[in-house]
């Protein structure tokens, strides 16, 4: 592993009333120690897990793809100083890295497609093919096998967003692959119960009071899953019983716990 641990130094935050320092969890948690060469962020959606995710890219200074900001109703001067009050424990060797983000994959392909023309040679750092002559979920894998096969640190935020679950399970393999190899560690930000399957990472959810290590059954995503399933089960044969379509909805979610059918606002 490159880096063993990141410290919030919440005491220092310079406002409460403005993102990300007026998110609650990155108010309470104070450090998160990395133990496994893949760590998995897990928490519902505003729960803090890809800001925190962007925050240590910063830190430790890779490079962050980013859209260019085209609106100025929301303006906030705060955005991306989370990174100034945080430190990233590395151990003895720093290494390259860089933080993958589904949302720009796309532009980001296009860059590389467009270096790729002038330098073909560049093509085997992103899998050999161009990304873009591919579909998104398949110009992903791609990019993942071509990209993550050397030494580094990778940051992926939600990598499982264009793919399907078959993909979601090629791209485990990868991940084993990779942590195989010796060569690499990830730090991932994901709703996938596929991907946090994946034997002997750790799990951190966001969920809590403050950040927790927690096992994959712990996990909201688990849970969600079980339940449904479960009540789908159960709600099938009941339909069946009864012949009558019209009550699925009610009675595949009568199967699920309330509190993991609340949507924070």
């Amino acid at each position: 592993m490159y880096i063993t641990s990141v410290r919030l130094h919440t005491e220092y935050y310079p406002t409460n009333q403005y993102y990300p320092f007026n998110v609650p969890i990155l108010r309470t948690t104070s450090q998160i120690t990395f133990r496994s060469p893949v760590t998995f962020f897990v928490g519902d959606n505003g729960s803090g897990k890809s800001t925190l995710l962007e925050a240590i890219t910063r830190k430790c200074g890779m490079h962050t793809w980013d859209q260019p900001k085209r609106h100025i109703a929301h303006e906030n001067p705060y955005e991306t100083r989370l990174a100034d009050f945080i430190d990233v424990a590395w151990s003895d060797e720093r290494v390259a890295g860089s933080l993958f983000r589904a949302e720009t994959f796309r532009e980001l392909a296009d860059f590389l497609d467009d270096v790729a023309v002038c330098d073909p040679g560049r093509l085997q750092y992103h899998g050999g093919r161009m990304l873009n002559t591919l579909s998104h979920g398949q110009g992903m894998l791609t990019y993942f096998r071509g990209r993550f096969d050397r030494k580094g640190l990778y940051l992926l935020d939600e990598p499982e967003a264009a793919l399907s679950p078959k993909s979601q399970v090629a791209f485990l393999g990868l991940l084993e692959a990779f942590v195989a190899a010796g060569q690499a560690q990830f730090i991932i930000a994901t709703h996938s119960p596929i991907l946090l399957s994946l034997p002997r990472a750790r799990i951190f959810s966001f969920d809590g009071p403050r950040v927790q290590e927690v096992d994959y059954e712990e996990t909201e995503h688990y849970k969600v899953y079980e339940q449904f399933f479960a009540a789908r089960r159960i709600g099938t044969c009941q339909l069946e019983a009864r012949g009558d379509s019209s009550a699925a909805c009610a009675l595949l979610t009568e199967g699920i716990s309330p509190e993991l059918m609340t949507v924070e606002e």
